[in-house]
């Protein structure tokens, strides 16, 4: 038997992933989490846990920062991230930070419940929908594709996620509701972008950003 710790902060979500892994009997749900500081709670209680599957994002502790912390707590317990990011920069420093799979929302039933036994075993797992993007591009490139000319300026997640939407050109406003952060909270990600590159406006800190490959 398998035990699955389920983190994710969205009822609904978190309420269809449960109902498609009980229809393995070889899963057992041992809990379920909003966030990662539950997890941690939850770990560190002794109860059994073998594989948590999490989404990246999650108020009050994300994915990555629960990979850190499992690192230290219970680092013989498997991680899995659950992410809408399909970003090369997402999945690796998930990977860095020591999870063993990573996989997308619209994964289906199927691999979700194989992907789980997988990384039960101790394997790694990166969902195939990645894998072939990311073979694709490194046999139309010809050589590997992660960028050997990485950016020396490292990026959280949340300044990430701005970079993409100031991209995409929605306002300060936009952002705050697609992230459901406050517009303040916004501003501070961007002068702290532009402060971290050095770029004089927007259109300098896109232009960075797509150059070292933190957005493409």
């Amino acid at each position: 038997m398998l035990h699955v710790l389920l983190a994710e902060d969205h009822n609904i979500v978190r309420n269809g992933i449960r109902m498609l892994l009980e229809t393995d009997k070889d899963i057992n749900i041992a809990a379920e989490a909003v966030n990662g500081v539950e997890v941690l709670e939850y770990v560190a209680s002794g109860r059994q846990v073998d594989v948590i599957l999490a989404d990246i994002n999650m108020p009050g502790m994300d994915g990555i920062m629960l990979l850190k912390e499992m690192k230290l707590l219970k680092p013989e317990t498997y991680v899995m991230m659950l992410s809408m990011h399909d970003n090369e920069k997402y999945v690796t420093q998930a990977f860095m930070e020591g999870a063993s799979g990573y996989l997308l929302k619209s994964v289906s039933a199927d691999e979700l419940i194989f992907s789980l036994k997988h990384v039960g075993t101790g394997g790694k797992y990166l969902c195939s929908e990645l894998a072939i993007r990311m073979l694709d591009k490194l046999l139309h490139n010809g050589y590997h594709f992660i960028s050997d000319t990485k950016s020396a300026i490292e990026f959280s997640l949340r300044e990430i996620e701005v970079l993409h939407l100031i991209a995409e050109g929605l306002t300060n406003n936009e952002m705050s509701e697609q992230l459901f952060i406050s517009k303040r909270t916004v501003e501070g990600h961007r002068q702290s972008l532009i402060e971290k590159t050095g770029a004089r406006n927007t259109a300098a800190l896109i232009r960075y950003a797509v150059l070292n490959g933190v957005i493409q």
